[in-house]
């Protein structure tokens, strides 16, 4: 019984620890990056280090949004990353549907979906940059919008027939019973259940599309570039501009953040109730 009662006492300090610990990992380099972007350039390396500055100052988010182009990488990241998501998060559905509820394509076709995933950035984007040069879509954001649905098509439709799989089939035959047609039994009564795991997909969709590098790096130049291309800008022949770069890694976390807040209850939901398993 004593034992019992000390390894009880024992559990709540072992996971504070492992919290804090994980808080630590995540918030310190957070903290430390913030810090920076607010930091006059002399406090950049300075010894001992400068936990906060004296006379913090918004200068380095003027240069980076405005002298480096970090307001159009912005601008281009959003309106990519959210017409990417909107469309990979529909046709994702759909497809994870038909896969679920009539095995179209039998086993093959559900695998060759996510073995679209396996293939590497760098094994197909040379026949691709190709291609976009060829028909005019090199450097537009149309083009980015349509590699990144592609890249990440295989993903939403894999977790959403995961949930799909899930459901019951009853309440959609009692819906079609009712009068209900094939398409309104899928809009009014599958699409409602599975919101969790639309969500979910979407989300991760998003952040996909939000922090790629790879593709938006060889696809665009002076026009359709994004947010994470401008970091390069930062890393020149007179040394690297932390403060511009820290201000810009801080501007870039803010979407992700406010979308996962947003989307918290129903991104839970959509990752407990299966969303992520295969």
């Amino acid at each position: 019984m004593a034992h019992s009662s000390a390894r009880r006492r024992r559990i709540p300090v072992g996971r504070i620890v492992l919290v804090g610990a994980f808080l630590c990992f995540v918030l310190v380099p957070l903290y430390w990056v913030f810090v920076t972007s607010i930091k006059p350039s002399d406090d950049y390396l300075a010894v001992p280090p400068v936990w906060f500055p004296k006379a913090p100052t918004l200068v380095h988010y003027t240069a980076a949004l405005f002298a480096y182009r970090g307001l159009q990488g912005l601008t281009n990241s959003l309106l990519v990353s959210l017409s990417a998501t909107l469309l990979s998060t529909l046709f994702g559905t759909l497809m994870a549907y038909s896969l679920a509820r009539f095995n179209t394509g039998g086993r093959h076709l559900s695998f060759w979906v996510l073995s679209q995933r396996f293939l590497p950035p760098v094994a197909v984007i040379l026949p691709i940059f190709l291609i976009y040069r060829g028909v005019g879509l090199h450097d537009t954001r149309l083009g980015l919008i349509i590699a990144y649905t592609v890249f990440t098509l295989p993903v939403s439709v894999w977790m959403m027939f995961a949930y799909f799989r899930q459901m019951p089939r009853s309440m959609e035959d009692a819906a079609l019973v009712d009068g209900c047609t094939r398409w309104q039994a899928f809009w009014q009564v599958a699409v409602p259940l599975a919101g969790p795991g639309i969500v979910a997909a979407a989300v991760f969709a998003f952040i996909a599309c939000w922090t790629e590098f790879f593709f938006a790096l060889v696809l665009t130049s002076r026009n359709a570039f994004t947010l994470p291309t401008v970091f390069r800008a930062f890393l020149g022949f007179q040394g690297a501009q932390y403060g511009e770069a820290s201000a810009l890694a801080i501007v870039s976390l803010v979407p992700s953040i406010a979308l996962g807040v947003l989307a918290q209850k129903h991104l839970v939901r959509g990752l407990t109730l299966g969303a992520v398993r295969g």
